[in-house]
């Protein structure tokens, strides 16, 4: 049996501060020396990197829907057990998720048995605050509701009239954190801006350590350590000692979103990662497949425009028969071009003839199931696969050379997604290697015969 100390970060909806105070549990604990785990609940690929930059550890994300109930438990515990602590930040509301509360915070938190401390955003009310907190605590009996921490308070008094309603319900208070407006985590489009990018490290690291002073952190150590203990699983490295294939990966601020663990299943497999810049370099390195993953390319375009020597690299190998594989942002960069909201347009890699256009709304977002309309460098034709979808641009769709056929977890509807065709596939769906294993799988084979020359899926 071993102990893992651990604690859940939960909000009462998206927008009441849950990355905020999270950062500042982790500024805390790295200040007194703890070593550290994190994760984010759900598919998010920006708040893991403002848990990264404050705890300098990897930030993993546990999500039900994308890899399972199976290996969230391992991959919780595989990390959890060489450290002092794990926080765990979760996602929107405490029981929002997909379809039947699919990968919500709440779900996770029963999953790996921790405890949860429940954020509210107490502007503009008084009382009340603890008839929300009581509703939360009493809604499912079977998870470990902690206690409440207060945030955006107005003044001592509008403290103060909180923890007195929340002594009455018999609801423990953790931290009372005062509205500061002079700052604020800048956003976007998608979200927050991502840690990558933001040119205030300096000055975030210097607030969100200043949240220490506004938290009872003993309390939540104290609280993280009251956990049960868990059967020491016993973990064999899964990392291939022989890297048998070589793939690069686009990391810089224009493609940030990847999931750590997801690349991990591809190094298990045999593949060595090599990262590279599509803003910066001046072509691929040697390599046998490509993976593009998501980001912001439509505010880089510019700058992915002027760098002609590497989109002309990418079309080149894509023409040779180079293994690519392309996420949302990393679909867009593959297109002709891209065009912002004023219709100004981007010339991209032109390896895939679509042009990609920002719209004002976002398009969608949610859980979906995609199946492949053909055989693909992910595997034959109908095999299925449980994604994400995110996105505010748009691409005309093409049925004689679209990836998949998509479902949307909650509603059902059914629509025509990506491109496929030989050694290509993009689309705007983002899958997890670690839920997708025979994609993983396949993908690696695909890069085998690329560099073996044996794929007669890539004969000319």
């Amino acid at each position: 049996m071993q102990n893992l100390p651990r604690i859940v970060i939960a909000g009462v909806s998206s927008g009441t501060g849950k990355t905020t105070v999270t950062a500042g549990v982790l500024c805390a604990l790295k200040k007194r020396n703890f070593s550290l785990a994190s994760f984010k609940i759900g598919p998010d690929y920006i708040d893991p990197s403002y848990h990264e930059l404050l705890s300098g550890a990897k930030c993993n994300n546990l999500d039900s829907w994308l890899i399972g109930e199976k290996e969230v438990s391992n991959l919780f515990y595989q990390t959890a057990k060489d450290v002092d602590i794990s926080v765990i930040e979760g996602v929107m509301g405490l029981y929002d998720g997909g379809r039947e509360g699919v990968s919500s915070t709440a779900e996770i938190a029963k999953l790996i048995d921790a405890p949860v401390i429940l954020v509210i955003n107490c502007k503009s009310i008084g009382a009340s605050a603890a008839a929300i907190a009581t509703g939360f605590r009493d809604y499912d009996k079977d998870m470990k509701f902690a206690g409440v921490i207060l945030n955006k308070l107005g003044s001592k008094s509008h403290e103060n009239m909180i923890r007195e309603a929340m002594k009455k319900a018999n609801i423990k208070v953790f931290g009372a954190i005062k509205r500061d407006e002079n700052l604020h985590l800048p956003e976007r489009h998608l979200g927050l801006l991502p840690a990558e990018e933001n040119e205030q490290k300096d000055e975030l690291v210097k607030y969100f350590s200043e949240i220490e002073k506004q938290l009872n952190i003993d309390e939540i150590i104290a609280v993280s350590k009251n956990v049960d203990p868990v059967k020491n699983i016993s973990f064999i490295s899964r990392k291939s000692e022989q890297k048998n294939v070589k793939i690069a990966v686009a990391k810089d601020e224009a493609f940030s979103f990847y999931y750590e663990d997801s690349l991990s299943v591809l190094e298990e497999m045999g593949a060595e990662i090599i990262d590279f810049s599509p803003l910066y370099d001046e072509k691929l390195p040697p390599c046998d497949g490509l993976i593009l993953g998501g980001g912001f390319p439509e505010m880089f375009a510019e700058k992915l425009e002027k760098n002609i020597s590497m989109r002309d690299s990418i079309k080149n190998a894509a023409q040779n028969g180079l293994p690519i594989y392309a996420e949302c942002g990393g679909y867009m960069y593959l297109m002709k071009s891209i065009a912002d909201l004023s219709g100004k347009c981007f010339n991209m890699a032109g390896v895939i003839d679509k042009q990609a256009k920002m719209q004002y709304k976002l398009q969608t977002v949610g859980y979906v199931t995609a199946t492949q309309i053909r055989d693909t460098i992910f595997g034959k034709k109908d095999v299925k696969f449980r994604g994400h979808e995110f996105h505010f641009s748009v691409a005309d769709e093409e049925e004689n050379l679209s990836a998949f056929t998509m479902e949307k977890m909650r509603t059902g509807k059914k629509y025509l997604a990506g491109y496929a065709k030989k050694n290509i596939l993009g689309s705007y769906l983002h899958l997890h290697f670690r839920g997708e294993k025979e994609a993983a799988e396949n993908f690696i084979n695909s890069c085998l015969n690329y560099k073996n020359k044996k794929g007669e899926l890539w004969e000319k």
